[in-house]
């Protein structure tokens, strides 16, 4: 299956509900790379049509590589617009993760083609920005324009690891994009740590 069980509610639910209130332009936003112990932190904002884009949209850790490429495709042509937000490694490292994630979001609003006049957000933190805002926890699982922006993101910074794959071939970006997992934490045991791990994330400070 590509998709898991969509909820009860249409995932177009919230976008309607605020473009009744007069809403034109609701955007969503969803970023991707908090956790990982490398690499930067990539946010997406995502204004869709009324109509949306014609294809089933979800949260872009539920879906496979393939679909992902290819609903982030359809989003690049159907939105009405879509901005990015990149937050490094070492700004990281000076701001913490949630002020970086923050951080990245409103740059990925600041760099819409259209300014929104109302933000979905997922999870439970509002962004310093100048319009009306709902933050909606596991928005990417229930709202249209926050999933897009969630797939957006996730095509955007895996391709990011992937170049640093090529710089770094011996910690394998490629395949676990920065993340924990046991082989990347064998190759930073192995290694030592390279320019773009995150030096206050724990499983790399200690081998600094």
């Amino acid at each position: 299956m590509l998709f898991p069980s969509l909820p009860a509610q249409p995932m177009d639910y919230f976008e309607k509900m605020y473009r009744g209130q007069g809403y034109q332009r609701v955007a969503g936003v969803d970023e991707v790379g908090r956790g990982p112990l490398a690499g930067p932190v990539v946010a997406a904002a995502v204004i869709l049509p009324e109509e949306g884009i014609g294809q089933k949209l979800f949260d872009s850790k539920k879906i496979s590589s393939k679909k992902r490429e290819e609903l982030y495709k359809h989003i690049y042509q159907k939105a009405l617009g879509v901005g990015l937000g990149v937050v490094h490694h070492k700004e990281i490292d000076l701001l913490n993760i949630l002020r970086a994630t923050l951080k990245a979001m409103v740059l990925a609003v600041e760099n819409l083609p259209l300014s929104p006049d109302f933000i979905l957000i997922d999870g439970n933190q509002t962004l310093h920005f100048p319009v009306p805002q709902k933050p909606i926890r596991k928005g990417d699982q229930i709202c249209n324009s926050i999933a897009a922006a969630s797939i957006v993101a996730k095509v955007t910074r895996d391709r990011m690891m992937l170049e640093c794959h090529q710089k770094y071939p011996q910690y394998n970006f490629a395949k676990h994009k920065g993340y924990g997992t046991k082989e990347h934490r064998k190759a930073i045991e192995t290694f030592g740590v390279c320019e773009l791990h995150r030096k206050t994330f724990r499983g790399v400070k200690e081998y600094l």
